[in-house]
């Protein structure tokens, strides 16, 4: 099931308990403290590649993406996984995020 479908069926399923969970995300991310919307997706994706959540790290990929952040941004963030999370767990966030790119090389850089 693709990312977009299981959150659609959760959201169809569950609208009161997917619009609580959105509203607090969003009062976190938005409302929480300093830090700018790129830095943010980035703690994002550097947390979700950390614990090993694939579809987590790749939504976070796309939305630091959509945020303003670039590749390198990106790939620096997946390398400072090593010396906490260990290289094994480094090196499969880094293969998932050489996947996304080459996904959105096949889409036009989209």
């Amino acid at each position: 099931m693709k990312i977009r479908e299981n959150l659609d069926a959760l959201i169809e399923s569950h609208p009161a308990l997917y619009e609580a969970y959105a509203r607090f995300g969003k009062a976190v991310h938005e409302d929480g403290g300093p830090l700018d919307e790129k830095t943010r997706w980035l703690i994002k994706v550097a947390t979700s590649s950390a614990l090993g959540y694939p579809k987590a790290q790749l939504t976070h990929m796309i939305k630091a993406v959509e945020a303003g952040c670039t590749p390198a941004e990106l790939e620096h963030t997946i390398l400072l996984l090593a010396p906490t999370a260990g290289f094994p767990c480094m090196m499969e966030a880094m293969e998932r995020f050489r996947e996304f790119l080459r996904a959105r090389e096949a889409e036009g850089g989209k």
